[in-house]
């Protein structure tokens, strides 16, 4: 008569299967964990919140798009290879985005190959890794997916740095490839000293939707600060950039206008800044989002995993479909970075390289 369902567990909170209870003093995170208000207990190998058809679809998602993302990518860098001289500065920052995206994608692949258990879980006590700077498996994983994912990031916001300077200071390529030092110092350091912060914390977790280790998967401070805290700077301080560079751009315009000079080309170099920018910030913005919610909402969904009576319809889980999403636009930045190559001078690149070898 729509009354919720009573029981003997109905309202109290304890580890309900299909979560883990750590019963024996002798294990490594007795004491140390909880979930939804329940001291030792740990989230299972598989995320408990879907169904098997969902857990099978989201390896075949994820799978597809680190492949796309691979082909991509590596085309990308293959071009660059063979053709150096073609890509400066402004635009060379982009070359290395699409490296960073090309590490990230073989993270996902070495899941694929390895398997989510081989990567995420404990072996042992048939729950994801919480805690951890091993098995060598999960922590190269980690380092693949955060690394490089956190050094693309800084390279976007060199590369709104490197329009900018070209459109709104007027500097020349070789006045903006003189600073190109600091540009890889700035790139490749920040993110190696999070990497190591979070190895030194031991602060690398399963993720049992993915099945890959990652930090921030079981707790929230991590998340907050080693991730989501990280890429809202990254997001705004490039944002912030790429609006003074176009405000620039379209004064420019305006004066070349006036004095009667073509456009054309300028016009067309405005549209491809704009096209790679939308590229990345609506991706990387609805990371952010993604994390948000999951950061927001993880702890009503674990409280009422335990806490609540059995077919309650109140029950909050999470949104299935915003975790697919958070995964493509993981990897979509990647795919989209290829835009930047279809032209016929890359046809004309591969011609002459297949030419010297041949």
């Amino acid at each position: 008569g729509g009354q919720r369902p009573a029981g003997p567990d109905c309202g109290r909170c304890r580890c309900k299967a299909p979560l883990v209870p750590i019963t024996k003093e002798s294990h490594p995170l007795y004491n140390r964990i909880r979930t939804g208000q329940v001291p030792n207990c740990a989230i299972p190998c598989y995320q408990p919140y879907f169904t098997q058809d969902e857990k099978t679809f989201a390896t075949f998602w994820i799978g597809l798009w680190s492949i796309l993302c691979f082909l991509s990518t590596s085309t990308t860098v293959a071009t660059f290879l063979i053709d150096m001289e073609r890509f400066k500065y402004p635009e060379r920052p982009i070359i290395f985005l699409s490296t960073c995206y090309l590490f990230v994608s073989m993270g996902y692949i070495v899941r694929l190959v390895a398997g989510h258990a081989s990567v995420a879980c404990n072996p042992e006590h048939h729950h994801v890794h919480y805690e951890t700077t091993g098995p060598a498996l999960c922590t190269v994983v980690f380092l693949l997916l955060y690394f490089f994912g956190m050094a693309s990031s800084i390279w976007w916001v060199i590369l709104s740095l490197t329009w900018f300077l070209a459109a709104g200071m007027k500097w020349g390529n070789e006045a903006i490839a003189g600073y190109a030092q600091y540009f890889h110092l700035a790139a490749w350091l920040i993110p190696s000293a999070k990497s190591i912060a979070v190895l030194a914390l031991s602060s690398v977790d399963g993720d049992p939707v993915a099945g890959v280790c990652y930090v921030g998967n079981q707790s929230l401070e991590n998340l907050r600060g080693f991730v989501l805290a990280p890429l809202v700077v990254y997001l705004f301080t490039g944002s912030l950039f790429l609006l003074a560079g176009f405000v620039s751009l379209f004064r420019i315009r305006s004066v070349i206008k006036q004095g009667g000079t073509k456009t054309d080309k300028l016009e067309k170099l405005m549209i491809r800044i704009g096209i790679f920018t939308v590229l990345y910030t609506v991706p990387a913005t609805i990371v952010i989002a993604c994390y948000i919610y999951e950061q927001h909402n993880r702890e009503a969904w674990e409280r009422a995993q335990n806490c609540s009576c059995p077919g309650d319809p109140q029950r909050p889980k999470p949104d299935y479909a915003v975790f697919m999403l958070k995964y493509f636009m993981c990897l979509v930045v990647g795919i989209t970075s290829g835009v930047w190559i279809w032209s016929g001078k890359t046809l004309e690149s591969w011609r002459r390289f297949t030419a010297r070898c041949c």
